[in-house]
């Protein structure tokens, strides 16, 4: 699957270990999907919280350390959570390929978050 120009366009300023995991998870999966956000400002991150799409102010996505995706079915972006499941394991086997550790906020038990993936920034600096 070829990214579009859009979700690469919304991987600028995002690290490049991250970078490179969305580029070789969308080599080797299946299903389509669509980077929704890369780097924030503050602003966008304290509207987030606003509305309750997250709970911090301290968002991986301010230093471009984290990336949100969904996937794409027949040209929808879709939110089922069998299908991030399936995108998880995907982004997952990539960065083992990569040698990158990345973590997937579907795994977290208190705010369960399938599009994020984020990688740390003590161990991946700018």
């Amino acid at each position: 699957m070829k990214l579009t120009q859009r979700s690469i366009d919304r991987l600028k300023g995002v690290h490049g270990k991250l970078v490179s995991v969305v580029m070789r998870a969308s080599e080797l999966s299946d299903l389509e999907f669509t980077v929704t956000c890369g780097l924030r400002t503050f602003a966008e991150q304290k509207a987030l919280l606003a509305k309750g799409a997250t709970r911090t102010l301290n968002s991986k996505h301010l230093t471009g350390h984290a990336v949100d995706v969904a996937p794409v079915i027949d040209g929808q972006v879709r939110w089922d959570w069998p299908l991030f499941h399936i995108l998880a394991k995907t982004f997952k086997m990539a960065a083992k390929e990569l040698g990158v550790e990345i973590a997937w906020g579907g795994d977290w038990k208190g705010f369960p978050d399938g599009p994020h993936f984020e990688i740390n920034p003590r161990k991946y600096p700018l």
